[in-house]
C-alpha cells in the first residue's frame, strides 16, 4: 500500500444520524403520500361518485347521500391536507378522529366486520400527527396573521 492511498472512509456518528434522519423523513413522507392516495382514491372517490357499495353502506347506516358526500368530502380534504406541509399534523389528527367514528360505526352498524381497518389506519396517522406537530406552530402563526389583516 502506498503512502498516497487513504484508508477507506468510515462513517462518523454524525453522518450515521444524518443518514438515518433523512431515511426516516423519506419513509414518513412515503407513508403520507400512500395514505393520501388511499383516502383520496380508495375511500373518498367511491363516496363522491356514489358508487353502489358506498350508497348501500350509508343507507344501511341511515345517513343517506348527505352523510356519504360529507364523509367523502372530509376524506378528500384530509388526503389533500396530508400533502400540504403546514396542514400535515392537523390533517392526520382530523383523519384519526374520522377513523374513530368509522371504528364505532363498524362495531355498531356492521357488527365489527371491518373494525380493524380504521384502527390500523390510526397508527400511521398518529405517527404523522406526532412527528409533524412542529408545523402546528407555523399554522397558528398563519392563522393569527390572517386574522390581523382581515
Amino acid at each position: 500500500m502506498s503512502q498516497t492511498t487513504a484508508p477507506a472512509a468510515t462513517a462518523t456518528p454524525r453522518t450515521s444520524v444524518t443518514t438515518r434522519s433523512r431515511a426516516a423523513r423519506i419513509a414518513l413522507r412515503t407513508v403520507q403520500v400512500l395514505l393520501a392516495l388511499f383516502y383520496g382514491i380508495a375511500s373518498a372517490l367511491p363516496k363522491l361518485i356514489a358508487h353502489p357499495s358506498a350508497v348501500e353502506s350509508f343507507d344501511k347506516m341511515g345517513w343517506g347521500s348527505a352523510g356519504m358526500y360529507t364523509i367523502g368530502a372530509l376524506e378528500l380534504a384530509g388526503a389533500v391536507a396530508l400533502l400540504v406541509p403546514v396542514l400535515q399534523s392537523v390533517a392526520a389528527m382530523a383523519l384519526s378522529a374520522l377513523m374513530v367514528g368509522a371504528f364505532i360505526v363498524q362495531l355498531t352498524v356492521f357488527d365489527g366486520q371491518y373494525a380493524a381497518t380504521p384502527l390500523i389506519l390510526i397508527v400511521p396517522l398518529a405517527l404523522i400527527a406526532w412527528t409533524r406537530r412542529s408545523h402546528n406552530t407555523a399554522l397558528l402563526r398563519l392563522l393569527r396573521g390572517a386574522g390581523r389583516t382581515a
